[in-house]
């Protein structure tokens, strides 16, 4: 069975949030489709975007995004092959989220910094 597959069924749990951190939830699929939010991309532009992402893991990630309807891979069939990955309409309507976060973490990144060597140098104090 392959990875992909393994990604099944939403557990709403109460909470509609999780249906949403489900499908974009994680190290890489909000950066995913964020970079794809600007058009399509190949396999290897992705990479490029995202260096500390493994081979693996892209693909994990874009297999997954797949299957939840977000991004759409196309397969061109020429010499050497070629493949591209853009959000479909359905992942088109996640760009407002993704552009909230975006400014989220812009207007916030010098706090969490802050914070986090905040706590990190109280807890070598201990």
């Amino acid at each position: 069975m392959s990875d992909a597959a393994n990604h099944t069924g939403v557990v709403n749990a109460g909470c509609p949030v999780t249906v949403t951190v489900d499908v974009i939830g994680g190290k890489w699929k909000g950066v995913i489709l964020y970079h794809l939010s600007s058009g399509a991309k190949r396999f290897n532009e992705l990479r490029r975007l995202m260096p500390s992402i493994t081979q693996r893991m892209l693909t994990l990630q874009l297999r997954e995004l797949e299957v939840d309807g977000v991004v759409h891979r196309e397969i061109y069939r020429e010499i050497p092959p070629k493949v591209e990955y853009s959000l479909t309409s359905f992942g088109e309507t996640l760009k407002p989220i993704l552009f909230m976060m975006r400014d989220w973490g812009i207007k916030n990144e010098e706090v969490i910094v802050t914070n986090r060597n905040t706590m990190l140098d109280a807890g070598r104090e201990e």
